[in-house]
This record gives C-alpha cells, structure tokens and sequence, in this order.
C-alpha cells in the first residue's frame, strides 16, 4: 500500500468521524413514554419535603463526619473475662460443666465472644459481632434461672443488689416486676418501660415461670449488647 493509499483513507475516515450525526430532539429519536420512568406502583416514594441541607452542614460541622462519630458513639462489647464477672456478681456459677449450664456454654464461647489469645499475640475482638451475641444471649438464657433463685435467695443473695441500707432488691412481686430488681440486672436505674416490658412479658407467657425467664434474659441481653 502507497502512501498515497494511505492518506487518502485516513482523509476520509477522518472525514467521516466528524459528520454531525448526532440525534436531534425530533420525537422520533425520543424514547417511548414511560419507558425511562417509573410510576407510583413501581417506585418508591421519597419524600424530600422539609430537607435542609445547611442544616445538615452544620450538623456536620459541630459533631464530624460519620466516620468519626462512629467511633465515638460505638458501643463496644463486654470484654470476655468482664463477662464472667457480670454472671458471677449475678449469682451464676460460671464454673459449672454440666451440659447446656451458662458455665459450660461461656467456656465453650471463648472464640466465638472474640476472647484473645496470647500466645498468637493476638488482642480481644472488641467489636459486637453476630456470633458473640448469639452465644452471649444464649449464656443470658442458660443463666435466668439462676439469676432468678439467687435473686429469692437467702443465702446466696447477689451483693451488688442490695441498696445503700443493705435492703434487698427484689425482682419479682408475684407475677410482677420490681424496678429495685430490674435496676440491679441492667446496672442503671430501671425506667417505667423496663418495668412494663418486663410484667407484660411475664404475663404473656404460656406461663409465669417461662415468661419470668425470658424477661430476665432479655434485660440482661439488651443491658450488655448495648440495645
């Protein structure tokens, strides 16, 4: 092929390539109605109405951006040896291996609750993952019962549940909840919504004992997962 040839061809390609084919606004070169949009069955409805964006700037500006205040706000996990400490100061005997007891289920749960382990020089998972809460709430579970009698006991009465008289707190009055009680399971004063949550659960139950065991598990449960 000549030089010629050559030019000539990119002279013409060129030639091509800057021909003003681009489509026009005729109705033609439009897409079909409703074929670039979605109706109100198809959507979903976003209402922006009220949003202020100066606002959201200055929100921004007092408390940072989001990756820092999640850092600040996060809630980390009860550390694992911690985690003993709780159950114990609650009247659970942690030391327990007979099958399915919180003891044997919190020992077992070593790596699944991120323990560390030091000759990998590996530090505590700090963090509140799926496999930690999962095993926490099933040593709160395992533990209710405990916590329970411990609570009605009178000789092993947890310490951490008398007030400042050395009177006990008691958690449960017949089927009812008791604040005093609720406020030494969750370690901060107990609100009226705890002390609903609480009765109702009891009441709602196929029985009070049941319906007891659950509530004391899930105040426990959401005290220490930070719920």
């Amino acid at each position: 092929m000549t030089r010629l040839t050559l030019l000539t061809i990119l002279v013409a390609s060129f030639g091509a390539a800057c021909t003003d084919d681009s489509p026009t606004d005729e109705p033609n070169n439009l897409p079909p109605e409703g074929s670039t949009s979605g109706t109100e069955g198809q959507t979903f409805d976003h209402d922006n109405n009220g949003f202020d964006p100066f606002a959201q700037i200055e929100r921004l500006a007092k408390e940072g951006p989001t990756s820092f205040t999640s850092r600040i706000h996060s809630c980390a996990k009860v550390r694992y040896r911690s985690f003993a400490t709780v159950l114990t100061s609650l009247g659970v005997n942690v030391g327990a291996t007979t099958a399915l007891s919180p003891g044997e289920l919190y020992r077992d749960g070593y790596n699944a609750m991120g323990g560390p382990s030091f000759p990998n020089r590996i530090r505590e998972n700090l963090g509140i993952t799926t496999s930690g809460a999962s095993r926490a709430f099933d040593i709160f579970a395992a533990a209710a019962p405990e916590v329970i009698n411990a609570m009605a006991s009178t000789t092993n009465y947890p310490a951490r549940c008398k007030d400042a008289s050395g009177a006990n707190a008691v958690l449960f009055e017949g089927n009812t909840c008791r604040p005093d009680g609720i406020t030494c399971l969750i370690g901060q004063p107990a609100q009226p919504a705890h002390v609903e949550f609480c009765t109702l659960t009891v009441s709602n139950a196929s029985t009070p004992d049941i319906g007891k065991r659950i509530a004391v598990a899930a105040l426990l449960a959401a005290a220490y997962t930070c719920e």
